[in-house]
């Protein structure tokens, strides 16, 4: 596997005719423009501390008012498809879905593909996902917009990355809404699940039939073969990835997890359970797990407690990009046959929604080297027979990375956060050329 671009000269292998190739963004992440109804996530970054450079997204990259420069950007790309999200508080604005309509005719227009992402994580202010009610309001927002563009878009994703918005906000505090509930936070998690369920009879409703959602997931390796370690894992594999797969593709939670949701969970996994047409996997890196030792841990930028019945360790052996996660390619190919495996025929065709790295600089190799393993491992889960039908980038720009602030540049774009100039990348090119290659 190579670990520099300049090593990675033999061409990536031939995919699929109709293979989508794409790159993501997030609302909140890139468009600025606060005219809007406030998300939990204004809230979070006006408290001091709360983002490590103490920025806020009031303009991040200014999408909402330079889209055409980005469109034109994606264009220039030759991606087929473009992964956005539609902000709910900005919906929740008079004319707020004006913006969506300009962007998604600027794309059709320049023949890139809309993607909608529905939530990716900018809840409104007024809303709370421990409230069963939430799942049902989502739902009624799932039908405005799909029936304003659903004429256009014919490719949605009803949620990004529950399991982060459940930990990351609602356990341990990190991400908005601050909260450090820790095992409390477990009804977060079924409420967005719910809401998935629900989202996908909307859709279906205003006649959409390409639907999906965007899931984090990595392998977990134990940190060694010893018993109190292979438990941890097992459980930490249980918390980051079954909890979200299992009731979605098997209609039913991990053991033990079921009688721990609120309401009629056997009525809701039935709604939760909603057929999807493909399921989106967000990968970056695994993550070697043993038992607890007692003590904080650092992972990821993160503070994990002490109390946590696990612990995170170091994967050696692997480069880190500039966020310390590490680069190893090959536990995508495992991730995706793993799943293959566990769910047989319960797993449709499967998209990777996002995958990518942060790294400075505008020539950047280390990005090119990561991406050209990670397409090429794509590519032998393919051959192992995994149904994968598309793969998205994160991300086109260089952006606002939620606790980070902007000391994390994970674009094909470089952003002049003070101009707001945009600057392709030496990855841009690189991936530019590989999507004329595939012709």
């Amino acid at each position: 596997m190579a670990t520099d671009a300049r090593m990675a000269t033999d061409p990536i292998p031939q995919f699929p005719p109709g293979f989508l190739w794409g790159v993501s963004t997030s609302a909140h992440q890139i468009e600025g423009a606060a005219e809007r109804e406030p998300s939990v996530w204004d809230a979070f970054t006006a408290e001091p501390g709360r983002v490590k450079d103490g920025s806020t997204a009031e303009v991040a990259c200014d999408h909402y008012h330079r889209y055409r420069e980005d469109v034109a950007l994606l264009a220039g790309l030759g991606v087929d498809a473009y992964r956005f999200s539609v902000s709910w508080p900005r919906v929740n604005t008079p004319g707020g879905l004006d913006f969506y309509d300009r962007l998604v005719d600027e794309l059709c227009a320049a023949g890139v593909r809309p993607v909608v992402t529905l939530f990716h994580w900018d809840l409104p202010i007024t809303l709370d996902w421990l409230q069963r009610d939430t799942a049902s309001r989502f739902a009624e927002y799932v039908s405005v917009v799909a029936g304003r563009l659903g004429d256009r878009v014919h490719k949605w994703i009803t949620l990004n990355e529950p399991a982060e918005h459940t930990l990351l906000g609602h356990a341990l505090g990190a991400h908005a809404p601050g909260r450090q509930l820790m095992f409390d936070a477990l009804p977060v998690a079924h409420h967005q699940l719910l809401a998935h369920g629900l989202a996908v009879r909307a859709l279906r409703a205003a006649g959409a039939s390409d639907i999906g959602i965007a899931n984090s997931h990595g392998p977990t390796w134990p940190a060694s073969q010893k018993q109190e370690d292979v438990e941890a894992a097992d459980f930490y594999d249980v918390l980051l990835n079954r909890l979200f797969s299992d009731p979605l593709l098997l209609g039913r939670y991990p053991e033990g997890i079921g009688e721990l949701m609120p309401g009629d969970v056997h009525s809701d996994l039935k709604v939760i359970a909603e057929p999807v047409d493909w399921y989106g996997i967000n990968y970056y890196a695994p993550t070697r797990v043993g038992a607890p030792q007692g003590a904080e841990i650092e992972f990821g930028g993160l503070t994990l407690p002490a109390e946590l019945p696990f612990s995170v360790r170091e994967i050696e052996g692997h480069p880190v990009t500039d966020f310390g996660w590490p680069v190893v390619p090959e536990a995508l190919t495992e991730l995706l046959t793993g799943f293959r495996a566990r769910y047989g025929d319960r797993l449709p065709p499967v998209v990777i929604t996002e995958n990518g790295c942060s790294y400075e600089g505008v020539d950047d190799q280390e990005r090119i080297a990561y991406l050209d393993g990670h397409i090429r491992a794509l590519h032998r889960a393919l051959e192992a027979g995994v149904d994968v039908r598309g793969y998205f980038v994160w991300s086109l720009l260089d952006n606002f990375e939620w606790a980070e602030g902007y000391a994390r540049r994970f674009g094909l774009v470089h952003v002049d956060y003070k101009t707001l100039e945009r600057t392709p990348k030496a990855s841009y090119d690189w991936f530019r050329d590989l999507l004329r290659a595939r012709g």
